[in-house]
């Protein structure tokens, strides 16, 4: 296993700050340490900003700025949450007239369209700013690179491609999605060292340990939407809610894949937070009185007409797209995960791992379907192992769907 890096568990948001809070540099975590008073430095800053809305900016993203004059910070920000001020506009009011001829950091292009909030280029030629250095360019289609051609077309130098690699990773979910045009999709199960998901009668609660399960929510409170299969509904009755120990001001979608609309209009996603955010996919020959029964309990039913009467996973990531959907969580059970490895739909795979074994024919894996042969494996790669009491977390990228 090519292991990257290995954790301890902590959370990975960066500590709270203040906003408008300033400090002097040094004694910064959380990116590396690169050395003070270097563009790398301040540009750790402005990530390690940017990490603490992890969860709260979708469908934006994630960016941090900061404003140095002088080698001091004279201001910081962070976008905080969608329809905020941008994380630009927050660290210049901040900086007020200690901007002029200063230096902006930010960790994505500054956009030059109006959303839902005004642009940011005018602010930052507004306030004087003599430098910008950006990590990465912006890949929605409305920025593209134009943020950085107006800033250069105003006389601003213009730095590109600091701490890009890290930029990227922290953003991974947002650039995919505006790169591919569909939601980033992750993968995520809990399973024994041998590789299983539940033991032979099918109970699963819990194989791994209270940490894991923390995490598993952080993971839930960073995406958009969740999704699973009907099985796992009529069998487990989970509530696919965010539970933290803080109330979570955002509820993702709760998706169920239901080709038939077989989804008990007793079950506990349909009386835990907002119906609405309850979305059912079912396939084009779906029972009309199932579907009106699951619309009357609040449920949002889509069609998403595949093959053999089954979900196309495509379809249903193409009408997540249209909600504006960045990040997907893929909890399972192993038939969906197949169908969506299968589809060739997994960008990313999150797997908790316990050190425990089970064994048993019947007892099921990760992974369903009918299976693939050894030169047609899904390849990892870019390995990151984090320890959670117990258990063991593994992250990777499929190979091939980089950020």
């Amino acid at each position: 296993m090519n292991t990257e890096s290995v954790n301890e568990s902590s959370d990975r948001a960066a500590p709270r700050v203040p906003r408008g809070a300033c400090e002097r540099v040094g004694g910064l975590g959380g990116f590396g340490s690169p050395p003070m008073n270097t563009d790398a430095h301040f540009m750790r800053r402005a990530l390690a900003l940017a990490e603490q809305a992890r969860g709260l900016t979708s469908p934006n993203p994630l960016v941090g700025a900061v404003v140095v004059s002088g080698g001091e910070i004279v201001g910081e920000g962070f976008h905080r949450a969608v329809g905020q001020p941008h994380a630009e506009v927050e660290a210049l009011e901040v900086a007020g007239v200690k901007s002029r001829g200063g230096t902006l950091y930010v960790t994505l292009e500054p956009c030059m369209h109006h959303g839902r909030t005004p642009p940011c280029v005018p602010r930052v030629l507004a306030a004087g700013i003599a430098r910008v250095v950006v990590a990465v360019s912006d890949a929605n289609p409305l920025v593209a690179g134009g943020g950085i051609a107006a800033l250069r077309a105003a006389g601003v130098e213009v730095t590109e491609g600091v701490m890009a690699e890290e930029a990227r990773r922290q953003n991974r979910a947002f650039l995919h999605a505006m790169r591919a045009g569909r939601p980033h999709v992750t993968l995520k199960g809990a399973i024994t060292l041998d590789g299983k998901i539940a033991d032979v009668h099918g109970t699963s609660r819990w194989i791994t340990g209270r940490e894991a399960r923390e995490r598993a929510h952080r993971l839930r409170a960073e995406c958009d939407a969740i999704v699973v299969g009907v099985e796992t509904v009529r069998r487990d009755d989970p509530e696919l809610t965010v539970r933290l120990d803080r109330p979570w001001p955002r509820e993702p979608y709760r998706v169920v894949l239901d080709s038939r609309a077989r989804m008990p209009v007793s079950a506990r996603l349909l009386r835990v937070g907002t119906p609405a955010r309850v979305l059912v996919a079912v396939a084009a020959d779906a029972p009309a009185p199932s579907i009106a029964a699951l619309e009357a309990r609040g449920a949002t039913v889509v069609r998403c007409p595949g093959p053999t009467g089954r979900i196309d996973p495509r379809r249903l990531l193409d009408e997540l797209h249209r909600r504006e959907v960045r990040a997907v969580l893929v909890e399972g059970g192993a038939e969906v995960h197949a169908a969506f490895l299968d589809a060739a739909l997994v960008d990313r795979v999150a797997v908790f791992v316990a050190p425990a074994l089970l064994g048993g024919r019947g007892a099921p894996s990760l992974v369903g379907g009918s299976g693939r042969t050894l030169k047609d494996r899904v390849a990892l790669d870019d390995f990151e192992v984090t320890r959670l009491g117990p258990d063991v977390l593994l992250e990777a990228d499929v190979a091939g769907s980089r950020h």
